[in-house]
């Protein structure tokens, strides 16, 4: 599977660790959870497979140093 994306998203290594580390993180599952609670039909839910490029330091971002949550 990723192999096959175009080298403007990066070497197949990189894609797959991202995906790797974005699911650990619960990125896909946060990003389901917050499509349903916007969805206008409570039945079913679904993404196409549109890809959309995210810089390296995206998943970070949220994440500031020093700063406590809450």
């Amino acid at each position: 599977m990723w192999k096959h994306a175009t080298a403007a998203k990066g070497p197949p290594k990189t894609l797959y660790n991202r995906w790797k580390r974005w699911s650990r993180m619960g990125v896909f599952a946060t990003i389901m959870t917050e499509l349903a609670a916007q969805a206008q039909h409570t039945g079913i839910v679904m993404i196409n497979a549109t890809h959309a490029k995210a810089h390296r330091t995206a998943s970070s971002l949220a994440v500031q140093k020093g700063v406590a949550d809450g």
